[in-house]
């Protein structure tokens, strides 16, 4: 039995190593965003073009030079970060049921992507991790916990995945300011989450619930957040000033059409979250 327990020690340590090779060789050729004018998010991947939430939607988001991804996490039966917006499946696989019923590799097994086209069929279900190794270092993660009282312990668990990630880029000689971030509709899951990763940026996701935000809510919600996240309709002027005399980031979601973008870069909003990031 020790000799068992020795060998399987030996092999996951064996197996991590080989892991972290071929993430390093990934994230080597990393270039920290430095272009002027608003950054490009592009929402759960190229989705306008591709299926969200899929790693060909990330891949063109890469080619099409978007300086970050915007994924959406939840929580597998067995406890696994997986990327996927909806709380069930219904819309997105061919599947049905609720996210949290279906073990990994049950999730792995549907096909995430003939709902977009029937090109698609062979997109699946992926998890953080994955996604992490194939594009760190190569554009920038924004990290979106959704409903995170439906998964007790999300927030460490994404804080340990993101520490692991943290230490590959460190070995690569990396060390890209920013280049993971996340946020979340739930105010306290961020300040969660600020109180577990200080050093990594989270942002908060305001919609016409919690809108218009006043002085005491600015503030409270710049003690922890570097960023402040807004439906683009509910944008103008005065409020991306309220939020850039806090110094603190603004980025308008989600952007589907020319004249909103082109009125986002008017506000002079720091991020521009959308659909169609060419």
């Amino acid at each position: 039995m020790a000799r068992r327990k020795a060998s399987l020690v030996w092999f996951r340590s064996v197996l991590f190593m080989l892991v972290l090779s071929c993430a390093v060789l990934t994230v080597s050729a990393f270039s920290p965003y430095k272009a002027e004018g608003p950054m490009i998010i592009a929402h759960r991947g190229a989705s306008g073009y591709a299926p969200e939430n899929t790693m060909a939607a990330f891949e063109l988001a890469e080619r099409l030079g978007a300086d970050f991804i915007e994924l959406d996490i939840r929580m597998s039966k067995d406890g696994e970060l997986v990327i996927i917006h909806d709380k069930t499946v219904d819309r997105t696989t061919d599947k049905t049921g609720y996210v949290h019923d279906f073990t990994l590799r049950e999730l792995q097994g549907m096909d995430a992507g003939s709902f977009f086209d029937a090109k698609y069929a062979n997109e699946t279900i992926v998890t953080l991790e994955e996604v992490m190794y194939a594009f760190g270092g190569k554009i920038g993660i924004l990290i979106e916990i959704k409903d995170p009282q439906l998964y007790p312990g999300i927030e460490g668990k994404l804080a340990k995945t993101v520490r692991r990630y943290e230490l590959i880029q460190d070995i690569a000689g990396i060390g890209a300011h920013d280049s993971v971030q996340i946020q979340s509709f739930d105010f306290e899951s961020m300040r969660r989450m600020h109180t577990l990763l200080p050093d990594i940026p989270v942002a908060v996701l305001i919609n016409a619930d919690q809108h218009p935000l006043t002085d005491e809510t600015l503030d409270k919600l710049a003690s922890y957040a570097s960023s402040i996240n807004v439906s683009h309709d509910l944008l103008d002027e005065d409020l991306v000033r309220e939020i850039h005399d806090r110094n603190r980031k603004v980025m308008a979601w989600t952007i589907r059409k020319d004249q909103d973008m082109e009125r986002m870069k008017e506000l002079g909003v720091d991020g521009i979250i959308t659909d169609y990031p060419a």
